[in-house]
Formats: C-alpha cells, sequence, structure tokens
C-alpha cells in the first residue's frame, strides 16, 4: 500500500480532523484512511436490469402518463 505525505497542512486541518476521528474513536491517520476509502469507493452497481434503468433516469425526474379510463371487456368473438 502506497504511502501519502500531505504537505503544506495547517495545524488547524490537524485538529480538525482530530476532533472529527475522536467520536468515532479512531486515531488522526484511521480517520484519513477511512474519508479516502469513502471518497474512493466503487459506485454501488444495481442489482437488476429495472433497477439500472431507474437510477439512470431518477436524476431526470418522472413523467406522469394519462391512463386511458378502465371499460368491461368485450364480449369474445364466436367462431359458429
Amino acid at each position: 500500500m502506497p504511502s501519502i505525505v500531505v504537505w503544506d497542512s495547517d495545524g488547524e486541518m490537524g485538529r480538525r480532523l482530530l476532533a472529527r476521528a475522536t467520536p468515532h474513536g479512531r486515531s488522526p491517520e484511521e480517520e484519513a484512511r477511512h474519508i479516502l476509502e469513502d471518497a474512493l469507493e466503487l459506485p454501488h452497481a444495481p442489482q437488476n436490469l429495472a433497477e439500472a434503468i431507474r437510477a439512470r433516469f431518477a436524476p431526470l425526474g418522472g413523467v406522469e402518463l394519462e391512463l386511458p379510463p378502465r371499460e368491461p371487456a368485450r364480449e369474445p368473438p364466436t367462431f359458429d
């Protein structure tokens, strides 16, 4: 695993990282690793085709289609 060194970081960033790590019971290094893992996580792959289509078009919003009124079924044809 590569090591990362952050240059030119001010003391405020370190204090904020420590403040964020403390409630989670992590060290600042562990918290930084967790932040990077979350940021670089691959997007969730849809489980099926319907879910993939819904995920693709959900940001565009929905559309309301006007449904035709329901009518009684017609009599089936007779082949006499």
